[in-house]
């Protein structure tokens, strides 16, 4: 029993450590660096300041958020469009086959994003894959012109994005009691009403989470929008990039993540108190 305690405590302390070093002590760095001031010889100069998250009020930077946010929600609007369908497809298909299904969502993940948005720039080319077939196939007379628009940055983001929502959707939906359903259509509804009415409310906890988990990472997948979009359709991660790798202004994009990364703490703190106010609700009910 001492033995098992003690390896407990071991591993315990190996992931504090790890958090400690590789978390926390790294975010810590970052919110100091966000006070400090810009030096063109040492990079940061050790001069307290707030300029630095004044400067996120600038208009050139305020319109930057606003697209940024922009972009984010019809990503994850669409990729809701897209996803809960096929969850619920998944869903209802004999339980053998759920796992091979599943396993083609994940799939993607093996290979990194990276990578995958370069393969994205293939098909959606000029000469790509996707106008040779539409040309091939008389549907148009010229190659369509996707490439460094803002189309091919919401494309990007759903293809890297859309398995994030589908499996947070398919666990609501697999748990959905098949007997409210039957109750709904035994009192008269119809599909519809029964969808709005039963089914979206009992899966809203998974539509809640696949938007969270669409929409936090999509404000900051600079890479999308340097490869697919070009200087026109700026995410807030190309703020940030900029502004430590070209203009090696450390501070302001210090402040720049740590504002970021507060916008995201509050719409994880919103999908928290959204949740339990919804189990509460669910306990009246009861």
């Amino acid at each position: 029993m001492t033995k098992k305690l003690n390896l407990q405590n071991a591993i315990i302390g190996v992931i504090v450590g790890w958090l400690t070093l590789f978390v926390l002590v790294p975010n810590l760095m970052i919110i100091g660096t966000s006070f400090l001031t810009r030096d063109d010889a040492n990079l940061i100069e050790m001069v307290f300041t707030l300029d630095n998250y004044a400067r996120l009020l600038d208009p050139l930077y305020a319109k930057v958020t606003i697209h940024s946010f922009y972009m984010a929600l019809v990503a994850t609007l669409l990729c809701l469009l897209i996803g809960y369908p096929f969850a619920y497809i998944i869903a209802q298909m004999p339980e053998r086959w759920r796992p091979f299904m599943l396993f083609l969502v994940i799939v993607p993940f093996w290979t990194n994003s990276l990578i995958r948005t370069y393969g994205l720039k293939i098909v959606l080319g000029t000469q790509g894959v996707l106008n040779k077939t539409l040309l091939s196939l008389d549907l148009i007379d010229k190659p369509l012109r996707i490439m460094y628009t803002e189309s091919a940055v919401m494309i990007g983001l759903v293809y890297i994005l859309l398995p994030f929502m589908i499996l947070p959707l398919y666990s609501a939906i697999e748990k959905l009691d098949g007997s409210y359903i039957e109750a709904a259509r035994d009192l008269g509804a119809s599909k519809l009403q029964t969808f709005i009415k039963v089914i979206l409310p009992l899966t809203l906890p998974g539509i809640i989470g696949g938007c969270l988990l669409v929409l936090l990472p999509a404000l900051g997948m600079f890479y999308i929008s340097d490869l697919l979009g070009g200087a026109k359709n700026l995410l807030i991660g190309n703020v940030i990039k900029s502004q430590v790798l070209n203009a090696r202004d450390w501070p302001f994009g210090a402040a720049t993540s740590i504002a970021l990364t507060l916008a995201m703490a509050v719409m994880l703190y919103a999908y928290y108190r959204a949740g339990k106010l919804m189990n509460k609700s669910v306990d009246l009910e009861q």
